[in-house]
């Protein structure tokens, strides 16, 4: 996967990737740009017109108030030179500045913010989901009382550089099909011979 440069997409998406799947997260994303083209469209749409847009994704009442926060936040102090709202300077900058600006945007923590600097432009970080937390936690390494942003921090320490992206994709995939929350398949997990919590669920 090449990195998209669009990290305003790459934003709203993981937005209404919470707490839904991908195919309803698409759904209500295509809805929003068909109904809406522009990002300063949905910035300026009343709420209701961004809510009912994105209803498949679940939870839509929370998301489009955040969606809009998120957008005035940008539109604040990050527009082009024809005023469009633009993050396109992001890897320009050092990467810390650009995660510091991204995560004190209202609701996006560093989950989100790894995602918009992983999938847009390729830089080094790694998004913990839950999915990833808890493979890395069962195989131990990443520490089970950590506090998410330590998540982060210890998941992109122990990755080789420029294989963040496989390592967060083959993770989620992992906790997707296999290393199931309540009843991982421990006996068809092919990482099953150097995982410390092997058979702990059965």
């Amino acid at each position: 996967m090449r990195p998209h440069e669009r990290p305003i997409d790459e934003l709203v998406l993981t937005v209404l990737s919470q707490s839904t799947n991908d195919r309803n997260r698409d759904v209500g994303f295509l809805r929003l740009r068909e109904r809406l083209p522009t990002w300063e469209a949905v910035m300026r749409a009343p709420v209701a017109e961004v809510e009912e847009a994105i209803r498949p994704g679940g939870i839509s009442k929370v998301k489009s108030v955040r969606i809009q926060a998120i957008l005035r936040a940008i539109d604040a102090d990050s527009t082009d030179a024809e005023g469009r709202l633009s993050l396109q300077w992001l890897p320009q900058v050092p990467l810390r500045q650009a995660r510091d600006y991204l995560v004190a945007l209202p609701g996006v923590g560093r989950k989100t913010a790894a995602c918009v600097l992983l999938f847009a432009y390729g830089l080094r970080d790694v998004p913990v989901d839950t999915h990833v937390s808890r493979v890395g936690i069962r195989l131990e390494l990443l520490d089970a009382g950590a506090a998410f942003a330590e998540l982060h921090d210890e998941m992109l320490a122990l990755t080789p550089p420029g294989q963040e992206l496989e390592l967060h994709v083959n993770l989620l995939r992992h906790g997707r099909r296999t290393c199931h929350a309540r009843r991982p398949a421990c006996r068809e997990c092919a990482l099953a011979r150097m995982c410390p919590s092997r058979g702990q669920f059965n």
